[in-house]
């Protein structure tokens, strides 16, 4: 190990080992809160989540609308509140506080963030952050009943899927996909097998509390794989009883789906005590073929059974939470070139079937040292991802084609300073990973990567102004090692980059406020485009990997005008981003014999290229009972050496939703019915190697309740996408060369307790 890293290691070993230190003991300056939630007329609301940002606290209020944390240090906090039917509020306190507080809702049915933690690494009101966020919570997340992180994230702004059927998707934020895009999960950062279209992220949306996504390079809090921007699954805060007394709660849900069969349940399981909080929670899921317009897609079904278990303690002078969480199945897979009845197994639909396992244990904490809150993110992930291809000839527990496992060790430690109006956070990372290359194919060697990087980002928020800016250095390591089959000698790589942002907002009079951000972000070049020679055979194609790449550098601008009133929202944001040396795949002419099949050879290359495009969102109360919303998103990019079209740049979307609301229904507590109508264009703009789709618009359907019967309350939603069974082909399908994507699906679902 090289000097910097014995350092580094060094540095984040103390700031661990001081952050882990006992929770629970008792604060000098330490001190409860109280509070009561009520309506805008003064009326008590039950059920409110409310949290503590800071500290990762939270509880509900009770019937008279009541609330309490018990023992928090002295210092500033971020508290939010938010409850369906009513605008989230989010207010800054201090501990010890002069009186209880009180928070008071507005009734609305705008689809509103309370705050982002991902855009600063901290609680930050999404109105004040200079770089473009969105995010999906509370009951908008628990409606997308996908197995798919992308596919439940879609219709947010600047946000599209590539698809591989239902199933797998992979997040697309302003035209960058794979490892330009970073997943985290509560921060923690995930490492997978990022180049291939049929894996997507290993997190299942049902799992999550919000989605938080970042729009734009974050590589100053992130690093390397931030270039695009980040999208951040946030699960809920664990229960804390320090103020009450021990309770256990529980929640189940059931829905089906029809186009494709599928089922699922969901169950949690939520226990606290004093100080110790706790949850289990799984996810189950099947679902058979996908059924288009003109008939089923073979060999498209899927199984998958998810879920975490998480355990915490709760102290004055800190927190602690221990989780660990599961993401696996089983994914079939269309092979283009193999007729549906070709398969050495009766019975059996023909194509191969990829396998992913995921297990992530992690450690998070906070501890409070005078002035400054010291927060630790620990974690090991193991990832296993497996193809197994059907053969008249081998049995198919024989039929491995590769077999990948991806075992990597992450820590940050930062330090989170300051109050109003300057605060910030400066903090160290570090990541170990190794690649074992298992498979009867190897596709990429054996290898170990190894980074650290110091950073720094801070916040000045004052009167009309708000100004943030960050730099960072990341320096990288991998070594490989030699491996006959793939003509590759041992060897090595160092890259080392610098990151920076800055940003600003200026609120004007009337609502209005301007925002502005210049951000530099980087990518280093991943393994299987380095050094990958091997098939692809769901893909029908062959890959060539460039030793030679350079890492990946990003320069872009954001600019946006927002609106936000009582009964008005919107936002217009436009971008341009400059890369140098971007990496993309494209054909050599050449083809490769794999056993009986014959692949295209393709090659890594790269070159400069620009993106340009922009976002609008907008939502209008027309009527008390009445929503109207609309959005829309374009991505423009080009190769600059050759002055074609970058490929897979989605076309222009359109959308406006209407939604009919009430809180009192008589015969329910609450309930709504919406349409949705959604256009997307041609792509005219198309790369050397794109396959062009037509231009089709698609109708949605939205309808849920919610209805107390004895002592619960129960949530129903139905859902009907695609009403028409409309023939069509996203540009972003895997599929769209032979097939069309889904029709009509109607997902019900009833849940209590979740």
């Amino acid at each position: 190990m090289t000097g910097w890293r014995l350092s580094l290691a060094r540095i984040s070993l103390a700031l661990a080992v001081a952050a882990i230190s006992p929770l629970t003991a008792r604060a000098a300056e330490s001190a409860s809160v109280t509070g009561k939630v009520t309506d805008a007329g003064g009326a008590a609301l039950p059920d409110a989540v409310v949290s503590v940002a800071e500290l990762k606290l939270g509880t509900t209020s009770g019937a008279d609308g009541s609330f309490s944390f018990a023992g928090l240090p002295a210092g500033r906090y971020t508290l939010s509140v938010r409850r369906s039917g009513y605008a989230p509020s989010v207010i800054t306190f201090t501990v010890p506080p002069a009186s209880p507080l009180e928070i008071k809702l507005a009734t609305t049915p705008f689809q509103i963030a309370p705050l982002d933690v991902t855009g600063t690494r901290g609680p930050i009101d999404p109105d004040r952050s200079a770089q473009p966020t969105a995010s999906l919570s509370g009951d908008d997340v628990q409606k997308e009943r996908s197995v798919s992180l992308a596919h439940a994230i879609d219709a947010l702004p600047g946000m599209r899927t590539i698809s591989t059927g239902e199933q797998v998707g992979k997040p697309v934020i302003r035209g960058l996909a794979g490892p330009r895009v970073l997943v985290l999960e509560d921060g923690y950062r995930l490492e997978d097998y990022s180049w291939s279209d049929e894996d997507g992220p290993s997190v299942d949306a049902r799992l999550t509390d919000r989605v938080e996504v970042v729009r734009g390079p974050a590589s100053v809090l992130y690093g390397s794989d931030a270039m695009g921007g980040v999208v951040n699954a946030v699960p809920a805060d664990l229960p804390d009883a320090r103020d009450r007394a021990s309770f256990t709660r529980g929640g189940i849900e059931l829905y089906g789906a029809s186009n494709n069969a599928e089922f699922g349940s969901a169950l949690r399981l939520e226990h606290a005590s004093g100080s110790f909080g706790s949850r289990i929670f799984a996810v189950g899921r099947h679902g058979s073929d996908i059924h288009t317009p003109d008939g089923e897609i073979p060999n498209t079904g899927f199984g998958a059974l998810n879920g975490e278990v998480a355990l915490g303690l709760r102290g004055d002078k800190g927190n602690g939470t221990l989780r660990f969480a599961h993401y696996g199945g089983e994914f079939k897979l269309l092979e283009a070139d193999r007729p549906a009845e070709d398969t050495g197994n009766p019975g059996e639909e023909g194509g191969p079937e990829r396998k992913a396992g995921d297990n992530r244990l992690q450690f998070g904490s906070n501890l409070l040292l005078g002035g400054i809150r010291l927060e630790t993110k620990a974690q090991w992930q193991n990832h296993s991802l497996i193809e197994v291809a059907d053969s008249a000839d081998v049995p198919r527990t024989e039929s491995d084609q590769f077999n990948l496992l991806l075992n990597t060790y992450t820590l940050d430690v930062i330090a989170h300073h300051g109050n109003q109006p300057l605060h910030g956070a400066v903090g160290v990372s570090g990541l170990y990973q190794n690649n074992d290359s298992r498979g009867p194919i190897p596709l990429v060697p054996d290898a170990r990567t190894s980074s650290g990087a110091l950073f720094a980002f801070e916040e000045w928020d004052r009167g009309r102004w708000a100004l943030s800016g960050g730099a960072r250095v990341d320096t990288r390591h991998l070594e490989n090692d030699a491996n006959a089959d793939l003509a590759l000698p041992e060897g090595s790589r160092e890259d080392t980059q610098g990151s920076a942002d800055l940003g600003l907002v200026y609120r004007l009079n009337g609502g209005w406020s301007l925002a502005a951000n210049a951000a530099r972000g980087w990518r280093a070049p991943s393994l299987f485009e380095l050094y990958s020679n091997g098939p692809q055979l769901s893909e029908a194609r062959f890959d060539v990997g460039n030793p030679n790449l350079d890492p990946e550098n990003d320069l872009e601008f954001d600019g946006g005008v927002r609106l936000h009133k009582d009964r008005l929202r919107v936002e217009l944001t436009g971008f341009s981003s400059k890369i140098e040396n971007y990496i993309f795949v494209a054909p050599t002419g050449g083809t490769q014999v794999v056993g009986a099949d014959t692949l295209d050879v393709y090659a890594y290359q790269q070159a400069d290229s620009r993106l340009r495009g922009g976002e609008l969102w907008a939502q209008i109360e027309a009527a008390k009972a009445l929503t109207l919303r609309a959005r829309s998103d374009y991505v423009w990019g080009e190769n600059e050496q050759t002055n074609q079209p970058l490929p897979l740049m989605p076309p222009l979307r359109v959308a406006g939703e209407a939604e009919l609301h009430k809180s009192e229904l008589g015969w329910a507590e609450q309930g709504h019915v919406g349409i949705e109508v959604e256009h997307i264009a041609e792509q005219t703009r198309l790369g050397p190697f794109d396959v062009p789709t037509d231009a089709y618009t698609l109708v949605h359907l939205d309808a849920g309740m919610s209805k107390r019967l004895g002592s619960h309350t129960y949530d129903f939603n139905l859902r009907v996408r695609n009403v028409g069974n409309t023939a069509y082909r996203s540009f972003l399908s895997r599929y769209k060369k032979f097939a069309d994507d889904p029709g009509r699906n109607i997902v019900f679902s009833v849940a209590t307790g979740l």
